[in-house]
């Protein structure tokens, strides 16, 4: 049987880049001279058409060491307040590191929840999609000044995985203080074989994860293969490889050794699977306009809309039916009910004056529709 390949990432177009603690910060502090060679990475990918979205531990290891807080474990108000600290420092770092080449950042906090709950989600993915779409790399954060039982650096490895579906993102890249998975811990048994591509997770693969190995990254390699289950799920590669040494992402592209997990199909196939399994909160009626708009692969908006059916909240999925009553797909809505049937019919741009603020032009975008 002929060797299953690896992706490459030159093929991406969008790509979720989760940078470890222990890569970014040492015990003297910020590693500003690997930030900047991993700034010149992402300016490379950017340069080539690529979205990048940087999801970073560290601002609970930053803040730590400017309020000079003991090693170990902390409580969960002095962890709270690190991370209230270095949130800030963090991302300012990467601001002036990906400055100079032109690109632009923004910082988003997010907890995990904000990608279970259906319009949390869709409100993230809104604000991401605006990011990128404008060039923008964000760099995602885990809003640990309000999280409790999420304050793991470990749980970035998840975080990102949600991310990368969250977005459709071809590939994730988790950089690590490890090279990938093995057969065995290769710290402690010499006959470890490294695993450079896995098709499928099997119990056997879970078996394999071991304990973390640093003092400063939590998460393991039982967090990474957890954020691997959620990634090539949602149809995205997953690579796990060590990052320490400059230009990780180039080092990468270059056959650098990694792990990586195949995903299982599009990404976009596999989102709008997820939503057709859904079951529907709802239904809205459109005119015969609307419909012809939703097969050539339009959003929908309020004035296509001649009927708004059943009781259903923004982020909720709804079906969407033709003149005739044939349904013709269904999708995540941007609206309530409510809201629904006062914009019904109305032009996008009389939202605000309807409403009393100003929404979003489309009731349904075509991202989180299924047509057919």
């Amino acid at each position: 049987m002929a060797a299953v390949s690896a992706p490459e990432l030159a093929q991406a177009k969008r790509i979720v880049i989760k940078i470890g603690s222990a890569l970014l910060v040492d015990q003297g502090g910020l590693r500003e001279d690997w930030l900047r060679s991993l700034a010149a990475d992402v300016a490379g990918l950017r340069a080539r058409g690529t979205g990048v979205v940087i999801v970073s531990s560290g601002s609970i290891a930053l803040g730590r060491r400017v309020l000079d807080l003991p090693g170990g474990a902390l409580p969960l108000e002095q962890s709270q307040a690190a991370a209230a600290v270095g949130q800030i420092r963090l991302a300012r770092a990467y601001e002036e590191a990906l400055g100079p080449h032109g690109v632009n950042t923004a910082q988003v906090l997010v907890t995990l929840e904000d990608t279970a709950d259906r319009r949390r989600y869709l409100n993230s993915r809104a604000t991401l999609e605006t990011l990128l779409s404008l060039g923008v790399v964000p760099i995602v954060n885990e809003n640990d000044t309000v999280a409790t039982d999420e304050i793991r650096f470990g749980d970035n490895d998840r975080l990102a995985a949600q991310i990368a579906v969250t977005i459709g993102a071809d590939q994730l890249l988790l950089l690590s203080d490890v090279d990938g998975l093995y057969t065995a811990n290769p710290k402690t048994d010499p006959s470890a074989a490294h695993l450079p591509v896995i098709e499928h997770i099997t119990p056997e693969i879970e078996a394999m994860a071991g304990d973390p190995v640093s003092g400063l990254s939590k998460g393991g390699m039982k967090t990474k293969l957890l954020a691997a289950k959620v990634a090539v799920a949602g149809g995205c590669a997953m690579a796990i490889a060590e990052g320490f040494a400059d230009h990780p992402v180039a080092a990468l592209e270059q056959g650098g050794r990694c792990s990586w997990f195949l995903p299982e199909g599009d990404p976009q196939v596999a989102r709008k699977r997820w939503i057709a399994a859904m079951k529907p909160r709802g239904e809205l009626f459109v005119d015969e306009g609307a419909a012809n708009a939703l097969r050539s692969g339009k959003s929908l908006l309020p004035a296509g809309i001649t009927k708004v059916v059943g009781r259903f909240g923004r982020g909720d999925p709804v079906t969407i039916a033709g003149p005739d009553r044939a349904v013709l797909g269904k999708g995540l809505v941007r609206y309530t009910a409510d809201e629904a049937r006062q914009i019904a019919g109305h032009r996008s741009g009389e939202i605000e004056e309807i409403l009393g603020y100003p929404g979003r032009a489309a009731l349904i975008h075509r991202d989180d529709m299924v047509v057919g």
